[in-house]
Parts: C-alpha cells; structure tokens; sequence
C-alpha cells in the first residue's frame, strides 16, 4: 500500500520521469515495443495481403457472383468453401513452421 502510494507520487513528478525516460533501460524498452509493434503491423499487413489473394476468397467471390440455385446448391458452396479455408489454414500453418525454422537457422 506505501509502495503503491510512493510510486504514484514518483510518476507524478515531471523531474523523475524525466530521468526515467532518458535511462538505458527505459529506452531499450521503448525501442523494443516499438520494434515489436512495427514487425507486428508489418505481419499483419502481409496476412492480409496473403488473405486478400487466397482461394478462399476468390472462391467467396465467384459464388457471390453466381446466382442461388436451391437449399442444396447453397449447402453445397458452403462445404466447398469450407474445404478450401481449411486448406488455406493449413497453408499458412506450414509456411508459418517454415518461417520460424529459417529464423531460427
């Protein structure tokens, strides 16, 4: 409870966190979450990029196109589109395996 309340007063005080920010560890920290966000922002960028160009979507796309034929022609899109996200899962799963074992090499 003591501790809480002094380190609330430490961080309210401008000279402190001043001194914080231009400490090493501090701005190793602040450079590695940075790091780790843009990796983070530029992955998703590329996961949506390979979403995007899937044939999951592309398939999604030529049935919208596609006029409805009955109860079981919409059963049948759907397994259709099932199996080909299930692969496309599996994809990314493997590539995901083959990335992570380049790094590590």
């Amino acid at each position: 409870m003591v501790l809480r309340y002094l380190l609330s007063a430490l961080i309210n005080k401008a000279q402190v966190v001043e001194k914080l920010s231009e400490s090493l560890p501090v701005r190793s920290a602040a450079k590695l979450t940075a790091r780790a966000v843009l990796k983070a922002q530029e992955a998703g960028k590329e996961a949506a990029g390979r979403a995007l160009r899937s044939r999951t979507v592309q398939q999604i796309r030529q049935e919208a196109r596609q006029a409805p034929g009955g109860l079981g022609d919409l059963s049948q899109k759907a397994r259709r589109i099932q199996r080909s996200l299930l692969e496309d899962v599996k994809d990314g799963v493997t590539d995901a395996t083959r990335q992570i074992k380049n790094k590590t090499k």
